[in-house]
């Protein structure tokens, strides 16, 4: 059996921006200033629009995995660029240097306790405390070390087909 340990062990746990996109300037994702922004959906890798860079307001740093709260909880998704975030969401930023394969791992890993956040419940204020694989089992190094490569192109394909 995998030692457990909590989320905030590997992950330093941040809330996001808080922005309202009703508040936002929308734009297309080809604009020079686009920037994706996530929200609380477990859809299109957590992206429902893309706004305008607002001057005074830096977006979540890239290379982190965004957490829902609230609204689809514990939907999990790795972020590879700055992003804007929506009402309870949260950003995880690796503690230790992860290869995007690894933090795939660990967004599946949280995702994996939505059933405990049934009925209304949220995960603000449990979130640091959800425990997850110490780390990737040697099964699951092999498998996400030789994918790492497609897992890499899918994920800028993504942004790429966003983008358009």
């Amino acid at each position: 059996m995998q030692n457990l340990i909590k989320i905030s062990d590997l992950f330093e746990v941040k809330y996001g921006v808080n922005l309202e996109l009703v508040h936002i300037e929308e734009c297309k994702s080809t604009d020079y200033n686009a920037v994706p922004f996530v929200s609380r959906s477990e859809k299109n890798n957590g992206v429902s629009a893309f706004v305008e860079k607002i001057i005074d307001i830096d977006p979540n740093p890239g290379n982190t995995l965004s957490v829902a709260g609230g609204g689809s909880v514990l939907s999990t998704f790795y972020q590879p660029i700055p992003y804007y975030s929506g009402r309870d969401l949260y950003y995880l930023i690796p503690k230790r240097e992860m290869k995007v394969a690894e933090m795939l791992f660990y967004a599946k890993c949280i995702s994996s306790n939505k059933y405990k956040y049934n009925y209304g419940r949220q995960a603000n204020k449990t979130l640091k405390e959800i425990l997850i694989p110490k780390n990737m089992n040697e099964n699951e190094v092999f498998v996400f070390s030789k994918s790492i490569n497609f897992i890499e192109t899918y994920m800028n394909q993504i942004y790429k087909n966003l983008r358009r």
